[in-house]
């Protein structure tokens, strides 16, 4: 028997510079719902390839452009219902596409009316004190960075 299951291919950026990696805070826009700190990047649009979604989400998040280095990898997150924030009662299955990216150009900036509303630059140090969506340990690693045991929130995005 198959059960209907949302799915999401997402693509991001683990930019890196003077000792601090560059997030963006999702926000749920839900009263309910915490927002938590995450690599910039997102869902593809139809027709995108995953290096163009980076590219573009990343300039959405956070202002900056940037160029891609490389494919640090491709992680898959499969979650029950019961693990879901937005309260939908079916599985949800993450595909994320993590490259290494350095900045071109562009200023730091927010992202208005989407679904992060603020871009920093935090000392890998400082991540352990952060509410971190579980992808940022993910591209750390593969990064070759470590994450000191980061506190963990939704793996949504």
């Amino acid at each position: 028997m198959s059960f209907p299951m949302d799915t999401r291919v997402g693509a991001y950026a683990v930019i890196v510079q003077d000792g601090a990696v560059l997030l963006s805070h999702w926000n749920p826009r839900h009263p309910t719902l915490r927002g938590a700190w995450s690599l910039p990047g997102g869902g593809m649009e139809i027709g995108e390839q995953p290096a163009q979604t980076a590219i573009r989400e990343v300039h959405e998040e956070t202002g900056y452009t940037v160029e891609l280095d490389e494919l640090l990898g491709v992680h898959s997150r499969h979650m029950g219902p019961d693990e879901r924030l937005d309260g939908r009662g079916r599985p949800f299955h993450a595909l994320r596409v993590i490259y290494r990216a350095h900045i071109t150009g562009g200023t730091l900036t927010s992202e208005q009316d989407g679904s992060s509303d603020e871009a920093r630059w935090f000392p890998l140090a400082a991540l352990p004190q952060l509410p971190l969506v579980g992808l940022v340990p993910v591209g750390l690693e593969l990064a070759g960075l470590v994450a000191a045991d980061p506190t963990q929130t939704g793996d949504g995005r």
